[in-house]
């Protein structure tokens, strides 16, 4: 029997006595993120229990969303699920066959708020869609709606400009000979890209450290609050939250070699000064931050070809 045999997926429902919206909750998206598995868990215990009633509308949970690489407790099974995220007709990688079960459940619903943690130490943060635009890499007309829900999670930091930087990766890549996958902007489409093209909003909360015990806590209270806001559950809605820092990510730097380093442990959103020694190639040129602005996502075990860090810089967004 093969290691993936024993795997299955799994989604509780829950459908109010009163019509209303369709939220989709999601843990373990990547394996080692289980912040969102235990809030899950926990709230449809609460639900189950009569603690939290659901009076209208219908909500979803996937508690882990990626059981491979769950079970091996890493990021991926055989390849990153956030990352060309679409359906298939001839499935070759694992995350192939949870696309083809995760999209159309995706697409039956009208909201999705999608539960990560990172890799280094900081505080929790919002990942934003883009504002409405009628171009044709992100179209989107429901920024409003998507931004009150953001603000309803309680959580004070806000980050948008994936996609866009995401593409000018990509155009990078391509011009230095990168293979297919790594050169196509759809790699970049994940579980939020693909629910808004299928017409809904969508919020990726990165809710902390992998292993800060707060993170269970952040994520948990977010759910709570999204139901609430949503009016899925008689509890009063949350007020938005006031003091916001908004920032909008402009470049994606890729780790080139495995002996590519950082000059320093860098945590999220850490400030930089235009000339800021970031890190170092492996034959000792430099990389220095352009412009005055925060380190985003560093990953110091990125593999070569792939995201090392990203910057970004302040937005007058929210």
């Amino acid at each position: 029997m093969s290691e993936t045999d024993s795997l299955h997926f799994q989604s509780v429902s829950f459908t109010g006595l009163a019509p209303g919206a369709r939220l989709i909750v999601l843990g373990a998206v990547h394996g080692n993120e289980t912040c969102g598995t235990r809030a899950i868990r926990r709230v449809i215990g609460e639900i189950e229990s009569g603690a939290l009633r659901i009076a209208a509308g219908h909500v979803t949970f996937v508690p882990v969303t990626n059981p491979l690489a769950y079970a091996r407790h890493q990021r991926m099974g055989d390849r990153n699920l956030n990352r060309n995220l679409v359906p298939t007709d001839t499935p070759a990688e694992f995350e192939d066959r949870i696309a083809n079960w995760l999209c159309p459940l995706l697409a039956q619903h009208d909201a999705l708020l999608d539960l990560h943690s990172f890799h280094t130490a900081g505080e929790p943060f919002v990942m934003l869609g883009p504002e409405d635009n009628r171009g044709t890499l992100e179209p989107f007309a429901r920024a409003v709606e998507e931004t009150a829900l953001a603000l309803s999670l309680g959580v004070h930091r806000f980050v948008d400009g994936w996609l866009d930087t995401y593409a000018a990766g990509v155009a990078r890549r391509l011009a230095a000979g990168a293979s297919s996958r790594e050169a196509d902007v759809h790699y970049g489409v994940g579980t939020t890209e693909y629910m808004r093209a299928q017409g809904g909003i969508a919020l990726t909360l990165e809710c902390g450290q992998h292993d800060d015990p707060a993170a269970p806590e952040v994520a948990y209270l977010a759910i709570h609050n999204a139901v609430a806001h949503l009016r899925l559950s008689d509890a009063p809605a949350p007020a938005p939250v006031v003091s916001t820092e908004a920032l909008r990510l402009y470049q994606v730097v890729d780790r080139a070699h495995a002996g590519d380093a950082f000059a320093r442990g860098w945590s999220s959103f850490d400030r930089v000064r235009a000339g800021d020694v970031i890190g170092a190639r492996h034959d000792g040129t430099q990389v220095l931050a352009d412009c005055d602005g925060h380190i985003v996502f560093p990953n110091p075990n990125a593999l070569p070809g792939q995201e090392w860090f990203y910057l970004a810089r302040r937005s007058t967004r929210v």
